[in-house]
């Protein structure tokens, strides 16, 4: 029962990572294939997907508060269970920022970020799948560099699109729109590597 029990949060955190893959595809769809007119039902998708993380987030809060035993520090499974779901949530204000503020253009730039993005997070689910196995893993912190990595990346990229922006635009309104749209979209990668971080601190605590 005892192993039974260790492997629900081992798979619920793996099926909180397949939602934020879920909803990185869709953001990179919304920004690739950009339709303002279309933005109400990309809301409606990646809220779907960000409500189906809440309730995985919520089943594994209950079963937690229930527990006698865990296979790790109750603190430790709140900690990355919060990080997961703040991945999602990050990339659902992205399309909510373009959808309040009626943005009616993608700026080109934001493909590459997108695309650093979705690797991203599919590298956390990556590092996820194996984290059950973290005592004896000889991959996972390789997986936690990738993703360190890809976040410099995205910062690279924010720290670019905003000099561009504060040098080659000449509308205020545009300046203060997209570098909302910047900070929320580099806010993605970040949640990311909250997740890849929580995993090194419960690798540091039990090996």
């Amino acid at each position: 029962m005892a192993r039974k029990q260790d492997s629900f949060y081992f798979d619920t955190f793996t099926a909180c990572a397949e939602h934020a893959v879920e909803a990185s595809r869709l953001l990179r769809r919304c920004i690739a294939d950009y339709d303002p007119d279309n933005l109400e039902l990309i809301l409606r998708e990646i809220h779907e997907t960000e409500h189906a993380a809440d309730m995985k987030k919520h089943e594994l809060m209950n079963v937690l508060a229930k527990a006698f035993i865990t296979p790790i520090e109750r603190e430790d499974i709140m900690l990355l269970s919060q990080c997961l779901d703040e991945v999602v949530d990050k990339m659902e204000d992205v399309v909510l920022r373009l959808y309040c503020d009626n943005i009616r253009f993608i700026k080109p730039e934001m493909i590459a970020v997108v695309d650093v993005l979705e690797r991203c997070c599919s590298e956390m689910h990556a590092m996820i799948k194996e984290f059950s196995n973290f005592r004896h893993s000889r991959t996972l912190r390789d997986k936690i560099i990738a993703i360190n990595t890809l976040e410099e990346e995205a910062d690279a990229l924010f720290i670019h699109n905003m000099r561009v922006l504060h040098t080659e635009e000449t509308d205020p309104i545009a300046i203060i729109v997209w570098r909302d749209v910047y900070r929320y979209i580099e806010q993605c990668a970040d949640a990311c590597e909250h997740v890849a971080d929580a995993c090194e601190k419960i690798m540091m605590s039990n090996t």
